[in-house]
């Protein structure tokens, strides 16, 4: 196997070598040249890293993840630790804080590399930029950079060397991914002549990955976004701080972004983390939020992951005198916070600059209502990037036109739940993804062992069989996943390999149309255009109006555009609310925005003439929240809402109605 471009190859003009490596540098382990074009379909072809956090070596107050990427100084310098764990790791607090024992490892990264990278060192830097170089010969197409941070963790941990406000980092690592891009261009000969291409549309991207190189997408993941953090449940941001984040987000090149992580905040509550590590960060939320999490009884099959319960002492002893983590239920599994009116503000505005939204660490709540959101809009930008969501969502995701990855287990767990949803997969024609989540602190493949079945046999031929695949060396280190596990991303590629030798070649095949699917459903979003409400602002007239001295609850409240005004009926069964378009408009689909008070069985009727009507659609089982009907388009002059049983002991009272086309 070839260890880097020999002068040889660099005269024979293979596009797909830099004529001016460093040197020393990391070997890549791959021979043959990298696919590029389509398949015969016209379809993009490769694999999808969904989620990866290539700069998070600046995040976190800039010393919990050590190494980088890259450096301008070269490998010796991008590859070492961080300065307090010399001579042996033993005030390496974050590594046995998280991996367990004393911390203590051998530092030196260049050239040795005794202890790290490794498959639980969650402290040291996993992406070198050759080690992601040799994933892309492997076959990857697109990867995912989530820029990410979080503002308490870095203001608890002993040591670091910079502040510790999200925003700031978050600039940091975007323009250090663009300083990257232009570090591999120079050895390619100039700007745009490199494989590592960060795109801000689905097309550019296409155009990357149809000339065979790695479409780099930037997302964020961090707690406190646009600074939208709460105290004591009072939000810290407003409308207009929303807008501006991302106006500023986007014209950063970010296009994916998660509105909560870890904590709660003024947009969302999370999905919570368990054992030791859910303690721990729960006594972050309180001291970020002056609250800890709390719990409800879940109303739906979906819930959020049971909170930690295990005594995590280091993080404990961070709370004030006489303040302890609380107990929970363990029949109370769901966050009592979904989205707030600020976080659909923020969905809405995602959506009006056809971004894409990240519902992994949402809590079910929050998801439930970013679906029913979307739905309403026919929008198709959700993601599932790591396997933090309810996996009961999993259908209205891919019925959205939405992307669903995995994250990066090991080989027998992540066959088995590919395997679980294939059949869901196959109904909507989508490819798959992984989400390694390298750099994130999650923990990758341990190592099957060299005896396990079906091992890894090196060299192996890419997927594509185009390339030749050895093991990887770097320095005077030579990783085999059969023993050493996922140690760094450069070991991607002998994880799908992995794979396919223990779950079969579908699976495989199953991830290699991944990049299709996620370029589909951004372009579906970037496409999305929202539709007119025909309802908005239209003559409403209703069985009966709840009375108010104080405010007016008449019929047009659900027709005024306006979710802080709404329609209440009196509190009996068997009401209407009508609506009169003005002229025969084609009707598809109806939207019901319902306040507390919602109908269980109701329905919508049609009509041309306000005398006839037609039933279009029914249900007996509605549960409040945001409905969405569709139904064949069909023309009417009028739409009447017919609620036959409520959901409550009060009326029916509706926030927004919406009357759409399709």
């Amino acid at each position: 196997m070839s260890l880097g471009p020999t002068p040889s190859s660099a005269a024979a003009g293979d596009w797909w070598e830099p004529t001016a490596r460093p040197a020393p540098d990391s070997g890549i382990g791959v021979t043959g040249e990298p696919f590029t074009g389509t398949d015969a379909r016209g379809e993009v072809r490769g694999f999808v890293d969904a989620h990866n956090h290539i700069m998070s070596n600046e995040a976190f107050g800039g010393r919990l993840i050590c190494g980088k990427p890259f450096s301008g100084k070269g490998i010796a310098d991008a590859l070492k630790d961080c300065p307090e764990h010399y001579p042996d790791g033993s005030l390496a607090i974050f590594d046995f804080i998280t991996n367990g024992g004393d911390g203590r490892h051998d530092p030196v990264g260049w050239p040795t590399f005794e202890d790290w990278p490794a498959h639980d060192s969650m402290t040291h830097q996993q992406n070198y930029y050759a080690w992601i170089e040799r994933a892309w010969r492997g076959g990857q197409r697109v990867l995912v950079n989530d820029l990410v941070t979080n503002g308490v963790i870095c203001s608890v941990y002993f040591f670091k060397d910079r502040g510790c406000d999200e925003m700031t980092s978050i600039r940091l690592q975007a323009k250090l991914t663009y300083d990257m891009q232009a570090y591999v261009d120079r050895m390619y000969g100039g700007t745009g002549k490199g494989w590592f291409r960060i795109v801000t549309d689905s097309t550019q991207a296409r155009q990357v990955v149809e000339q065979g190189k790695l479409a780099v997408v930037l997302g964020v993941e961090t707690s406190e976004p646009f600074g939208c953090k709460q105290v004591l449940d009072i939000a810290q941001c407003d409308k207009a701080d929303i807008d501006a984040g991302l106006d500023e987000l986007y014209d950063l090149g970010v296009r994916s972004m998660f509105l909560c992580h870890k904590f709660d905040n003024a947009l969302c509550g999370v999905r919570f983390d368990e054992g030791a590590l859910g303690t721990a960060i729960n006594v972050g939320q309180f001291l970020s939020t002056g609250t800890f999490w709390q719990t409800e009884k879940c109303r739906g099959p979906q819930h959020d992951n049971p909170i930690g319960l295990a005594a995590a002492p280091g993080a404990e002893e961070e709370l004030p005198a006489g303040v302890e983590v609380p107990a929970y239920d363990e029949d109370a599994r769901c966050n009592v916070r979904g989205l707030t009116d600020l976080g659909e503000y923020a969905v809405r505005g995602m959506m009006k600059r056809n971004m894409m939204l990240e519902i992994d660490h949402m809590s079910v709540k929050a998801t439930g209502r970013v679906l029913d959101l979307f739905e309403a809009e026919s929008y198709p930008g959700v993601l599932s990037s790591h396997s933090w969501m309810d996996l009961n969502w999993t259908e209205r995701v891919y019925g959205l036109g939405g992307f669903v990855a995995q994250y990066m287990h090991g080989s027998e767990d992540f066959v088995e739940e590919a395997r679980r949803t294939e059949a869901v997969r196959e109904k909507y024609g989508a490819g798959y993804g992984y989400g390694t989540d390298m750099n994130g602190v999650g923990g990758w493949p341990a190592p099957r062992g060299a005896d396990a079945p079906h091992p890894v046999t090196y060299p192996f031929r890419s997927v594509d069989g185009g390339s030749v695949i050895g093991r990887q060396t770097t320095g005077e280190r030579t990783w085999d996943l059969n023993t050493d596990g996922a140690a760094h991303y450069g070991l991607v590629p002998d994880w799908i390999e992995d794979i396919r030798r223990v779950g079969g070649q579908d699976v495989v095949d199953d991830l290699f149309r991944g990049a299709e699917s996620y370029l589909g459903t951004w372009g579906a979003s970037e496409r999305h255009r929202a539709g007119v409400n025909l309802a908005k602002n239209a003559p409403a007239t209703a069985s009966s109006t709840e009375w108010n001295p104080f405010t007016s609850y008449a019929p047009g409240r659900a027709v005024d555009g306006d979710r802080g005004t709404r329609w209440a009926s009196d509190w009996s069964d068997d009401q209407w609310l009508r609506i009169d378009l003005g002229a025969t408009r084609e009707v598809g689909r109806v939207t019901l925005d319902w306040e507390r008070a919602y109908g269980t069985s109701y329905r919508v009727e049609l009509s041309a003439d306000g005398s006839h009507w037609r039933t279009v659609w029914s249900t007996v089982s509605g549960d409040g929240g945001l409905d969405t009907a569709r139904f064949a388009p069909e023309p009417a002059r009028h739409v009447r809402l017919r609620f036959l049983d409520r959901g409550t002991d009060w009326g029916y009272s509706l926030r927004e109605v919406g009357v759409h086309r399709s």
